[in-house]
């Protein structure tokens, strides 16, 4: 099992910039990969970066430049570095993982960003 926990989130006006932060319960290194998720108010939840234990990242194509996903292995943290904040990154942002075909999720962490 693994559990969780997101922090970071806030208000924040458009342009600026937030890190989130996702706390695991158990060591991340072996985990094959984090993803980050952005759930907007009324819309399903979409990936917008992960990265695999090798360190290799992806990012949807609307972060590309913008945000960063990064892990640290002794701290048992993922982090998503959010730069030049728009307002359509609104919404809640959930942590993800997989363990031995099983998906798990944190509770998320509310973003908002003003015009």
């Amino acid at each position: 099992q693994v559990q969780l926990v997101e922090s970071g989130g806030g208000l924040v006006q458009a342009g600026g910039s937030l890190r989130l932060s996702c706390a695991a319960s158990r060591s991340i290194a072996s985990l094959n990969e984090m993803v980050w998720y952005h759930q907007a108010p009324g819309n399903q939840r979409v990936l917008v970066a992960r990265i695999t234990s090798g360190g290799s990242t992806y990012y949807a194509d609307s972060v590309k430049g913008r945000f960063t996903i990064s892990r640290d292995n002794a701290k048992n943290t993922v982090y998503l570095q959010m730069n030049s904040l728009k307002p359509e990154d609104t919404g809640v942002y959930y942590c993800n993982t997989a363990l031995l075909f099983r998906n798990y999720w944190g509770q998320g962490t509310q973003v908002t960003v003003s015009s």
